[in-house]
């Protein structure tokens, strides 16, 4: 599913299973997540956007918590002409608020596959 490119608008592609998980999100949390990434898109920063602790700058995250649970979305802006959606799920902490460590070996794994397709699309 593609739609016409907009001037000034970065195209977004999703990596892995990233666009299967989040149509199963609830609609609010789409639309959240799609206000977040569509900024990403026109350079912006979207208010709910933080810095992800895992892989240096360039790799924002959004959460947003809806009828008791918490959804996160985690991105990429490293590279100058796309975005790039990384991983999103619904965080289930075994404890805590720390991310679980497959989540994390899993945003390192996609990061490493973006920068291929990147690099095989824009040279």
């Amino acid at each position: 599913m593609t739609r016409p490119a907009v001037p000034g608008e970065k195209p977004l592609y999703w990596i892995g299973s990233s666009l299967k998980d989040i149509v199963r999100f609830p609609s609010d949390v789409q639309r959240s997540v799609g206000f977040a990434l569509s900024a990403a898109q026109y350079g912006g920063k979207h208010p709910a956007a933080r810095p992800w602790k895992g892989e240096g700058p360039g790799i924002p995250e959004v959460v947003k918590d809806y009828d008791g649970d918490t959804y996160r979305a985690i991105y990429t802006v490293r590279f100058a002409q796309a975005v790039y959606v990384l991983h999103v799920f619904q965080k289930k902490p075994p404890r805590g608020i720390e991310t679980r460590q497959s989540d994390v070996a899993l945003v390192r794994e996609r990061l490493k596959a973006a920068q291929r397709d990147y690099e095989e699309r824009y040279g």
